[in-house]
């Protein structure tokens, strides 16, 4: 079957191998590198016939993750970080050499080597980060958007080092092809951005029209890969292309939709960039020169993670930023395989440095998951020991605030609540960290700090001690865990503070048991809520009467979340006090001209004898009467408001409609 049975075997082994990393609470990727040792040509026994092939279709998976990262980048999220991207991550990379040439230099390796390690070291992973960021939650982070930045900008960077690397004993002949390829990198971008705006939405538009999921699968998967291919050719990074790619479909309509067709692709490919990893790493080779590779990434690893904190440090980010920086990056990447590569191939490093940077490289990616997991332990350990700065407050009241709701992420979610406690007058606080979503708050003249809600000190300066209701609105279920943690501590034992109420969102219904244990008050589920209200929308339009659609609605709530409940017997009670609520819901009906009211008076309908409902008000031609008389005399068009319980306002209705 040739590489069709090595794809068969790098599944099914990863499968197993996901089943158990995950019982022991480890990321899947690391299964995925796991499957790649044991099928690798290194281990014996069951083993890939076609690796290099595998390399190549990793390849894909590496474009394909790019292509979605694409989908869910806006132009927008670089305007806030395009100094610490465009002139930081150079820095870096230029320090990181420094670094490796030290580290060569010690070893006692050659000037040469010396360098090629250095520029191999200042690389880190893409596709590893993305993975582990997804994985842990962490996506639309401000310090996961600043990482991806720099990736961005590291993996434009590959394409001068490659030209300028072999040619270190004549630069001046690199020189000139360096600027070539800049050229042509500046000139597909801006060719992107101008043409594919344009181009790719009424693309989209059409094949939408078509009704076809699977052509509209194939085309998005033509345009990632495609368009990444087209910059291969022409001498740039074929995961750029899929990159801008993503990037400009995102502009479109149907970003959306795109990113959730090509997630389960993206998804399998990637399982097999990782076995590729895997399949790399030569246990032999790893064992006998094993101090030398700990060595190496223990110094290598380190030295890293410091540069890329200092450098997030020197361009104005405090707190978690650059301590979640330096922890993440500090990883060899999967472009520093194809840099190795070269080297080798061109004659200008020797196979020992190839295996050793090999080794370290896919240690560094095992540990990455390991390593960024700890990031918000070590920063609460660090705030033990220093007093951290107090975040920006905007728009605050002069008195302050108490018995106030904090909006724990300013979104369009959190902006939505925030509208409507404003209207009302009452008193709330938005904790933003995007500096979009702050202007516009600042702009509606709404309370809003700067900062992360995850930080102790920035619940503590939105009034934590004295607030009433806690609103989170991010869906990510480690940041919702860590802030309600941080909100309970810092809640005063006080009797009429002291129950904190939490409302909290997650799109993952197997997460609500954590919740429930937390003391969250309620938990929003968007695409049940999203569920139902069609199905109240198809039963309001098929005529079904209201008190039904209720019934309905409510019965179907009650079944998805009590099926999720640790205590479902609670939740029944709880929905029983909300239905009872409801029956005495103030419902408006339409007065058509063929309705039995038109032309009589409330007394001469005996209405409240009839049916049981009482009018309490009626609009008509835009003017409202309230509470109206017995004399009053309905009319044709009349919007009328009853209150009363289910069966009366169903008698009500049925007067109504003369049935």
């Amino acid at each position: 079957m040739g590489i069709a049975s090595d794809i068969i075997m790098l599944v099914t082994v990863a499968f197993l191998a996901g089943l158990v990393v995950q019982r022991c609470g480890l990321p899947l990727i690391l299964g995925y590198i796991l499957t790649g040792i044991i099928l690798g040509p290194f281990t014996g026994g069951l083993t890939v016939e076609h690796a290099h092939d595998i390399e190549l279709l990793a390849e894909i998976g590496v474009a394909l993750l790019l292509f979605s990262l694409g989908l869910e980048f806006s132009l927008r999220d670089l305007a806030p970080i395009r100094q610490v991207t465009l002139i930081g991550t150079p820095l870096q990379m230029i320090l990181t050499i420094i670094l490796g040439l030290g580290i060569g230099r010690w070893f006692g390796w050659g000037w040469n080597d010396s360098i090629w390690l250095g520029a191999l070291l200042s690389l880190s992973s893409t596709m590893v980060l993305l993975k582990t960021l997804m994985s842990q939650g962490r996506i639309g982070t401000l310090p996961s958007r600043v990482m991806i930045g720099m990736l961005i900008v590291q993996d434009l960077a590959v394409v001068p080092l490659m030209i300028l690397l072999p040619q270190m004993k004549n630069p001046a002949i690199g020189l000139p092809a360096i600027g070539m390829a800049l050229l042509k990198a500046a000139i597909f971008i801006g060719g992107m951005l101008l043409v594919g705006t344009r181009v790719l939405p009424i693309l989209m538009t059409h094949i939408a029209r078509l009704g076809s999921r699977e052509l509209f699968l194939l085309a998005i998967t033509a345009i990632g890969l495609g368009i990444g291919l087209i910059t291969w050719k022409v001498g740039l990074s074929f995961a750029l292309g899929a990159f801008v790619a993503g990037m400009v479909l995102n502009q479109s309509e149907y970003g959306h939709q795109a990113l959730s067709d090509i997630i389960p692709v993206r998804d399998l490919f990637g399982l097999l960039f990782f076995a590729s990893v895997g399949m790399l790493l030569d246990p032999a080779f790893l064992l006998a020169n094993l101090g030398t590779v700990i060595l190496l990434v223990v110094v290598a690893g380190l030295g890293k993670g410091l540069i890329f904190s200092l450098t997030a440090w020197l361009f104005g980010y405090r707190g978690i930023v650059p301590l979640a920086v330096g922890l993440g990056l500090f990883q060899i990447g999967e472009f520093s395989f194809v840099l190795a590569r070269l080297g080798v191939s061109t004659g200008s490093i020797g196979h020992d440095l190839y295996s050793l940077i090999l080794a370290a490289a896919v240690v560094t990616m095992i540990l990455t998951p390991l390593v960024t997991a700890q990031t918000s332990r070590l920063f609460s350990l660090w705030q033990r020991h220093h007093q951290p700065t107090a975040p920006e407050q905007i728009n605050f009241p002069e008195a302050g605030l108490r018995r106030h709701v904090i909006i724990a992420g300013g979104g369009r979610v959190g902006f939505q609540i925030a509208r409507v406690l404003q209207r009302i007058g009452l008193e709330f606080v938005i904790i933003e960290i995007d500096h979009q979503s702050l202007s516009a708050a600042r702009e509606a003249g709404m309370p809003v700090i700067f900062g992360d809600a995850s930080h102790a000190i920035v619940l503590e300066a939105a009034g934590v001690k004295t607030a009433r209701m806690l609103v989170i609105t991010t869906p990510s279920v480690i940041t919702s865990q860590e802030i309600i943690r941080l909100a309970r501590e810092g809640q005063p034992n006080l009797p009429d503070l002291a129950n904190l109420k939490i409302i909290a969102r997650t799109s993952d219904p197997d997460f609500f048991p954590v919740f429930e244990r937390l003391g969250v008050l309620d938990v929003v589920l968007p695409e049940y809520e999203a569920g139902i209200e069609m199905t109240r929308q198809v039963l309001s339009h098929l005529q079904i009467p209201i008190s039904s659609i209720q019934q309905q609605t409510a019965a179907l709530r009650e079944e998805l979340l009590c099926s999720c409940s640790s205590s479902p017997e609670q939740f029944r009670s709880l929905s029983s006090l909300r239905r009872a609520d409801q029956q005495f819901d103030l419902q408006w009906l339409l007065l058509e001209s063929a309705s039995p009211l038109v032309g009589r008076t409330i007394a001469e309908a005996a209405i409240r004898k009839m049916t049981g409902a009482s009018v309490v008000g009626v609009l008509r031609a835009g003017a409202m009467t309230a509470n109206p008389a017995p004399d009053f005399r309905f009319e044709s068009g009349d919007q009328v408001a009853i209150i009363g319980p289910l069966t009366a306002r169903e008698a009500f209705q049925r007067l109504v409609d003369n049935r």
